[in-house]
């Protein structure tokens, strides 16, 4: 009984103290992560954010919970989700959330992650509301944001209002302006729209007359008996492992070896400002017993070069496309809305008890054909107007087994008889115990595979020209350490861009994480890739490929003082060796302080770091904190120093966000290049930011 008092206690307390810093270091991780693999410091994912902070504020009732629900925390194993779904049926409701630590697959620190998104309650929840009610008890939001930019870049150095079809600077101001406003009611209803004027792009005049570059809104629906959810205007559709169709980013490899199954949200509305990674039109899904269903509709215009053939009686193509949504010089307004892109798909999955299957069929073509220059490394890429995707996935749990996969494959009707390609990817959860589990995946690309939107799990940017293996492992060694490996080695058949032949590659990760209390957490990772390139030795005639090596070496602390002070410490260090370079290395440090007091409205996040790289190949990203729907993950490069700071002052319905950030170079003389080209060694950053809420 002693034991069991404790352990309630100890839950109880971290529940009530460390859910803010639970929640901040999941979606850190996540976001890190996701930088590191894209290779990006631009990367809005304000949509994968959203989801954490939405059941943070509103935690899942797991007397009422379904898989899907729980899989959209990406926190869970399925094992674990069967587990907790398993006992309800066997024993009924849970009557405290401390039922929790008799699960066969949930240890105490699986019990520690979930705890600030879930809850315990006997309560229906009422879907059958009023449109008083609706509003009574919804939540409103008004996002405003500031960011100037603060060094006079080159691109601006010679704006006029006059305009000059032959100037290559920036047509508009250099600060970004950003709104959004949203209406939530629960998980159930969402209405917004977001305005976004990127740093460079005019503002009420010229090629913007109307005011901002990037508009988006919505209205969604989510709860429903038959119509399960539907949603009109910008939306993105997650299907099986992300072949066929997943308009969002998805994790890929990192520390977590569950991150490598996906779990699609079928329909989500759009709140981000990525010009480019969203569907435009109507979705609905809906259910009858155990069959549901997705339709989805989009019809929007994309960036991108078009020309005339003049063989064809000047046949109009699309030369290129551009997903940057830039719009600042006049070779970038020209490109603004170039074509216009169109999808329709169908879904239908079927599910018993822990079987699940699914099929789709989408359709994905374009106003015009696309004709874009013939290489040896692109030649089967997708050219033409027309694309046909069909897929089918599956998921399947039983004990301790969770066994998942996809096959898709595309062809276009009026292209080479039809040639397509295929892809399929295919793996295993295995949980040997609660501190123990297994992770397994194979999976397949052709290098003639294509669809507009996919996010499968691979080693490249795309689900394409692809095969490898992937084994990882979860452990917990005791109460205070855990470790967490995986190996992935992979082949790309066919060459790739400055890849001028098939190549292959490997990769190891493994993480030794100690906890020995809720207020210390350390941990060490060590990681090592090996990728081929294009020898940086090429004479121009035949273009040999050699091995990259890569190693990262990382120390991780962070430490609590009290509720108020958290101290958290990294040091990195990356070597890169190849034959046709010297070695090189880079190192970064950096010291964080976090104040959160309880009785005072503000909180205080500050960073100093110093940084020491060879060049730009060897730099090393890290998460940076900053106003809500702000991302900062800059890639620190070259030799300096930065510093930050972060002060949020919040009152009862207002929040207001100040930010400001700089790199001093020590070895630069000059920043960046082209039109982004900063005289002088310093490069700052600024946010103001507010927030109404009602």
């Amino acid at each position: 009984m002693f034991r069991i008092s404790i352990l309630l206690s100890l839950l109880l307390f971290n529940k009530l103290w460390a859910q803010q810093e639970q929640k901040g270091e999941l979606i850190q991780q996540r976001i890190e992560f996701i930088s590191e693999q894209l290779q990006s410091e631009n990367l809005d994912l304000t949509n994968i954010v959203e989801q954490l902070n939405y059941y943070f504020d509103n935690p899942i009732n797991l007397n009422q919970t379904s898989a899907e629900e729980l899989n959209e925390l990406n926190l869970l194993t399925p094992i674990q989700i069967q587990d907790l779904l398993i006992h309800k049926q066997v024993f009924g409701k849970f009557i405290s959330i401390y039922e929790l630590q008799s699960l066969t697959y949930w240890d105490l620190y699986t019990i520690q992650q979930v705890l600030p998104f879930v809850r315990i309650d006997d309560r229906l929840d009422n879907l059958h509301i009023t449109f008083k009610e609706a509003i009574k008890e919804g939540k409103f939001e008004l996002f405003l944001r500031y960011q100037p930019t603060v060094e006079r870049k080159a691109g601006y150095s010679e704006l006029t209002d006059t305009l000059n079809t032959n100037s290559t600077n920036y047509l508009g101001n250099s600060d970004r302006y950003y709104s959004r406003f949203r209406y939530t009611y629960k998980n159930n209803i969402s209405v917004g729209f977001t305005a976004e004027k990127d740093a460079g792009e005019q503002f009420f005049k010229g090629a913007q007359k109307n005011g901002f570059d990037f508009y988006s809104g919505h209205v969604f629906f989510k709860g429903g008996k038959y119509l399960k959810s539907f949603v009109i205007g910008d939306y993105q559709v997650q299907i099986g492992q992300g072949l066929g169709m997943w308009s969002s980013y998805a994790f890929g490899k990192t520390a977590d070896i569950s991150t490598m199954k996906r779990n699609p949200i079928p329909i989500r509305p759009y709140t981000s400002v990525d010009e480019s990674r969203f569907l435009r039109g109507a979705a609905l899904q809906f259910g009858f017993r155990n069959l549901t269903g997705l339709l989805f509709a989009s019809s929007k215009m994309v960036d991108g070069s078009t020309g005339l053939d003049s063989i064809y009686d000047d046949l109009e193509f699309i030369s290129t496309i551009d997903l940057s949504g830039l719009h600042r010089t006049e070779k970038e307004v020209a490109r603004k809305n170039g074509f216009r892109e169109n999808q329709a798909g169908v879904n239908l999955n079927y599910g018993f008890g822990t079987f699940r299957m699914g099929g789709s069929a989408i359709y994905q073509g374009y106003d015009k054909s696309l004709i874009k220059d013939i290489r040896p490394y692109n030649q089967f890429d997708f050219r033409g107007q027309h694309n046909f995707v069909t897929s089918f996935d599956y998921s399947f749990t039983l004990k301790n087994w969770n066994i998942f996969g996809e096959y898709a494959k595309n062809f276009n009707p009026f292209q080479d008889s039809m040639r397509g390609g295929q892809a399929h990817v295919h793996g295993i959860f295995l949980s040997l115990d609660p501190n123990a589990s297994i992770g397994l995946l194979y999976r397949n690309y052709s290098k003639d595979y294509f669809s507009f939107y996919n996010a499968g799990f691979s080693e490249g940017s795309n689900t394409q020209n692809e095969k490898g293996v992937y084994a990882g492992l979860k452990l917990r060694l005791n109460k205070q350490w855990s470790l967490n490996s995986y190996l992935d080695i992979f082949t790309f058949p066919w060459m790739k861009y400055l890849v001028d032949a098939p190549s292959r590659g490997h990769e190891f990760l493994s993480q030794l994480t100690f906890k020995p209390s809720k207020t210390l957490e350390l941990y060490g990772r060590y990681r090592l890739q090996l990728r081929q390139r294009n020898s940086r030795d090429s004479d121009f005639t035949v273009t040999e490929i050699e091995d990259v090596f890569q190693q990262n070496i990382r120390f991780n602390l962070a430490y609590s003082l009290n509720e108020f002070y958290t101290f958290k410490s990294r040091f990195e260090f990356v070597q890169i060796e190849r034959p046709s370079r010297l070695r090189e290395k880079g190192i970064i440090f950096t010291q964080d302080l976090i104040y959160k007091p309880k009785s005072f409205p503000i909180d205080l996040a500050l960073r100093y770091a110093l940084f020491d790289t060879d060049s730009y190949d060897t730099r090393l990203y890290s998460f940076e904190n900053n106003a809500q729907y702000a991302f900062s993950v800059p890639a620190y490069s070259y030799q300096g120093s930065r510093a930050y700071f972060l002060i949020r002052y919040s009152l009862r319905k207002v929040d207001f966000w100040f930010r400001y950030g700089v790199f001093i170079y020590n070895n630069r003389n000059q920043i960046s290049s082209g039109l982004e080209e900063i005289e002088g060694p310093v490069k700052s950053d600024l946010i103001l930011q507010v927030r109404f809420s009602f």
